[in-house]
């Protein structure tokens, strides 16, 4: 009898909690989170040096390819947060339910390795932005962001970790701020955008354009954004140990389903604006100026002193600090999430170091290799090649594996993905398929 009247409380606040949709500011920021997160985090400092060389070599001719993925994206977020929502497990922990154990292990270990390797390049990129900044030794601020990024996941509760990672999601707005300042020709960046073909540059083999296409398609959709979002879920759940009969609710689960979609198009949106704002700022002060061969961001920082003056010059470097320290955490973060799921540890920032030691064991150990490759100078080019490689041969099995969560009555019941939700998701499968057998044949 009081294990009825205990679920017949819970329904009648499922029902409340449906109905109650606040419509003002500080209730839809309350309903940002993981999606907001995630798609800020896709702008890391990586991410930028992707898009500052889209807008310097090519110009406008690579915008079409954000207005392409945007859509993808947000199908494929949504499809990762759903699971993690759906099943309350991490992303890790479903693919086991379907792939044999040693596919499993294969696809956990090689995101370790892409996120650590990313791990270096951001770390990197952070550090030569402050040290054009503020000069001072480039090793120092490696170490100082490195260190920085652990003891902020070790020593924040949950919810502090996610209040500072949703602060520094305004770091991305440096970048509106840049487009700003500068002078955008619009008729001519939407004709180009509109007709890339009809502006080819006359110097640039194909070859070059569809690498740099599929490093933009292999930035914007990465396999660490669908585990970390995933498992962001999933810690949110922990939070309310009632949802698992409160998510037999229709009137709940279409409440919180209609939060996730929220969430994950304003992040997705959000972070493709931003990526636009970068190709476009760089196009207009870096290529109409002939400066085409950018190599890092920091790079594109410098270059934009002369040419854009000091404020944006400023701007953009402080952006790719706060958006370093956004990432790192996010990567490592996944890449923790993902292997406890897989050995089953106690895993998330909600619990404390002593309680899940393999989890923060795994954030220590990436962000510091990361900074220790860091610290050795490696070529930052060179480390995106060979991340973006990786997450090229894990992408198309795990979003694969993915749509066959959604679809699959048995793992997620009565909520699986709708048609057009499967028609994104395996759009989105499809492109980033047809985007690896392009880079590995133009590699």
């Amino acid at each position: 009898m009081q294990q009825l009247i205990a679920r017949n409380v819970l329904l009648s606040r499922a029902v409340a909690t449906a109905r109650n949709r606040l419509p003002d500011t500080r209730a839809i920021a309350q309903r940002l989170g993981p999606g907001l997160i995630t798609g800020a985090a896709d702008d890391d400092p990586s991410g930028i040096a992707t898009y500052s060389q889209a807008g310097s070599q090519f110009r406008f001719g690579l915008v079409w390819t954000l207005l392409l993925t945007t859509p993808l994206m947000i199908g494929i977020q949504m499809l990762s947060a759903r699971i993690g929502w759906v099943t309350g497990e991490g992303l890790a922990a479903n693919i086991a339910k379907i792939c044999p154990r040693w596919l499993t292990m294969t696809l956990v270990t090689l995101l370790v390795v892409a996120n650590s390797i990313n791990i270096a390049a951001d770390i990197g990129a952070m550090a030569e932005a402050a040290h054009l900044l503020m000069g001072g030794t480039q090793v120092v601020f490696i170490v100082a962001f490195g260190a920085l990024c652990v003891l902020g996941q070790v020593l924040f509760s949950y919810e502090r970790s996610v209040r500072i990672l949703k602060w520094l999601t305004l770091a991305l707005f440096s970048y509106f701020a840049v487009l700003m300042v500068v002078q955008v020709p619009w008729r001519q960046a939407t004709v180009e955008s509109l007709q890339p073909w009809a502006f080819f540059p006359t110097d640039v083999k194909a070859s070059d354009y569809a690498s740099m296409v599929v490093a933009v398609l292999g930035t914007t959709i990465s396999p660490y954004l669908f585990f970390w979002q995933a498992s962001q879920e999933v810690e949110d759940n922990h939070r309310r140990p009632d949802v698992a009969v409160l998510r037999l609710v229709p009137a709940y689960a279409r409440e919180h389903l209609y939060r996730i979609k929220q969430d994950t198009y304003v992040g997705m949106s959000f972070s493709n604006i931003i990526a636009l704002c970068i190709v476009l700022a760089t196009a207009v002060t870096l290529n109409l100026h002939g400066i085409t061969n950018i190599q890092t961001s920091a790079q594109a920082a410098e270059a934009l002193r002369p040419l854009a003056g000091e404020f944006a010059f400023a701007l953009f470097a402080l952006g790719i600090i706060g958006t370093g320290l956004l990432a790192v955490p996010v990567l490592a973060g996944s890449a923790a999430y993902a292997v406890s799921e897989v050995f089953g540890w106690k895993a998330g920032l909600s619990h404390g170091f002593h309680e899940a030691r393999g989890f923060y064991a795994i954030i220590i150990a990436a962000t510091g290799i990361g900074t220790l490759v860091s610290v050795f100078e490696v070529d930052p080019i060179k480390a995106l090649v060979w991340s973006a490689i990786v997450n090229g041969v894990i992408s198309v099995p795990i979003m694969v594996v993915m749509m066959w969560i959604g679809q699959s009555p048995r793992i997620m019941g009565e909520l699986t993905i709708s048609r057009r939700h499967r028609f994104f998701g395996w759009a989105a499968t499809g492109v980033m398929a047809v985007a690896v057998a392009v880079m590995f044949l133009t590699a």
